[in-house]
């Protein structure tokens, strides 16, 4: 069975009649759980309004790097990151690629983050991109010891991975890996333990080959999951099964079986 470890559910262009054939399909291929990731606390309710009926979907709290103009206080953040139902903060971190002129409310708003993980004891979930340097370093200040997370669709260095990875955190692959302009990815991907992987769509955007130019969806993590398992040279039984006990392993307020 497979987990689709980040996706944005409340961002497919579909109604909720489409919604739930998408999950149907999904769950056909073999995807036992859905973790819907939020990017703007303003956008919380609607999120979770559109998936609560959902038993096998679980949500996020927080606000991307690229939603600043959405950034909400710490207060607001920490209400309702403490709600039951919220099993990780994020999403979260630094873009510098898309927005290097938010870069100072970007730094803010991460910490307001990592010190909301750390007094919910929940993960964090982390975009990174072309903020590789400060990344790190304000996770090596401020996170708990206790505190875990993943840094998703990863794109950086072997290094960056490494230095995560020691902080206790996984890595997690997007369809970006089938993507022909990924060769540096690729070989990124090939040395990482498979202990420390995660495997995501983050649907609706990045479609693995064959879908690309598709919207995505959380089926697709199928194929994800099948290059990396031809890349890694293990089963494609193995990979799925390894990173859905990784998924609940760092994800641990779901309560989800590993078939």
């Amino acid at each position: 069975m497979f987990v689709d470890s980040h996706c944005h559910l409340d961002r497919l262009k579909q109604g909720p009649e489409e919604l739930a054939e998408t999950l149907n399909f999904a769950r056909t291929r073999g995807v036992e759980h859905f973790l819907c990731v939020c990017v703007s606390v303003a956008d919380y309710d609607g999120m979770l309004a559109a998936v609560s009926q959902f038993d096998d979907v679980s949500v996020s709290c927080g606000v991307h790097p690229l939603h600043q103009d959405e950034a909400c206080s710490y207060e607001e953040l920490l209400e309702k990151a403490q709600r039951d139902e919220v099993v990780a903060i994020g999403e979260t971190g630094l873009d510098y690629f898309y927005s290097p002129e938010s870069k100072e409310i970007q730094l803010t708003s991460f910490v307001d983050h990592i010190k909301v993980a750390n007094e919910t004891k929940k993960p964090l979930i982390i975009h990174t991109r072309d903020a590789r340097e400060d990344t790190i370093n304000l996770l090596r200040e401020h996170k708990a010891p206790h505190t875990k997370g993943v840094l998703h669709c990863f794109t950086e260095s072997l290094e960056m991975a490494q230095a995560a990875i020691e902080m206790d955190f996984y890595i997690s692959i997007s369809g970006i890996v089938t993507f022909n302009s990924a060769d540096e990815l690729r070989e990124v991907v090939k040395a990482i333990p498979l202990d420390r992987l995660l495997i995501e769509t983050d649907s609706p955007w990045l479609a693995p080959v064959p879908h690309r130019g598709k919207q995505n969806q959380p089926g697709y993590v199928v194929e994800v999951a099948e290059f990396i398992a031809a890349l890694k040279g293990v089963s494609v039984s193995d990979l799925a099964r390894i990173t859905t006990e990784n998924f609940y392993t760092l994800f641990s307020k779901i309560k989800g079986k590993v078939s």
